[in-house]
């Protein structure tokens, strides 16, 4: 049962980095973490060590494939939904995450709150060393849905990417980091939001096969930097016949791998 006392939505328990973590998510309703939560998660140095805030955590996958990876860091999961927080919650209450657990947290909260409502929230300006988002990027239009916690999951709303990342530039330390994950689409958003905020940006698309466009980007950037826009070498999914991960995404869905290489 949840805190309000309704019934808890189906779940499944899912292994990721091989079984070096399980992820307790929705069945059917609501967002089902996969690889793009995995590339975001990767996109943080395997060398960091530090505070890391996952906006927008749903069940918490990227954070805790931050956590398995990195054994310097911990981990701030930031979720609105109460539902999707809930799983996050029992994720780190699952016993196959007891080795992580001490290093992680749920702090149910809206990523786009401001100034003093985004502090009682408990989202303190300068308290985290780099901050990972995989927002909402999807269009209504491509997303037409009656289930509400999917809609909120994928569905993008008027000027979302300003007031992400307007949260990260508050809450990251100067020089922290910052990782978003998105759709090629969104990229000029993208870049407009961090401008001024976070420099020294990164950009790698993601791409199915080598001949095929890409379906993902990810931007990274660092807090406070001057420096200018980078084009870093692309991720190819798949190689010759069949839907197998090719060795390089194999090892990055897998916690083995960086993805920008550090």
């Amino acid at each position: 049962m949840t805190a309000s006392g309704a019934a808890k939505p189906a779940c499944t328990v899912d292994a990721f980095h091989r079984g070096r973590f399980w992820l307790v998510q929705p069945e059917q309703s609501g967002h089902r973490a996969g690889m793009d939560a995995m590339m975001l998660a990767a996109s943080v140095p395997s060398a960091f060590s530090g505070r890391l805030a996952d906006l927008g955590a749903g069940a918490g996958a990227a954070g805790l494939a931050v956590v398995s990876r990195c054994d310097g860091a911990s981990a701030l999961l930031v979720e609105r939904s109460p539902e999707m927080a809930a799983f996050a919650e029992t994720t780190l209450a699952h016993p196959a995450n007891q080795h992580l657990a001490n290093r992680l947290d749920v702090l149910r909260a809206d990523v786009t709150l401001t100034g003093r409502a985004r502090v009682a929230a408990g989202l303190d300006d300068n308290s985290f060393d780099f901050a990972i988002m995989n927002p909402p990027f999807n269009a209504a239009i491509d997303r037409a849905t009656p289930d509400t916690l999917k809609r909120e999951a994928h569905v993008m709303e008027d000027g979302l990417f300003e007031g992400w990342v307007r949260t990260a530039a508050a809450i990251v330390k100067p020089r922290g980091g910052l990782a978003v994950i998105a759709r090629p689409v969104s990229l000029r958003p993208l870049l407009d939001a961090i401008s001024g905020r976070f420099g020294n940006a990164e950009i790698l698309a993601v791409h199915p096969r080598a001949d095929k466009p890409a379906i993902r980007i990810v931007v990274r950037a660092v807090r406070g930097a001057r420096g200018g826009l980078s084009l870093q070498p692309p991720l190819m999914l798949h190689e010759g016949p069949g839907h197998r991960f090719c060795e390089r995404a194999d090892a990055i869905n897998n916690g083995l791998a960086s993805l920008f290489g550090d």
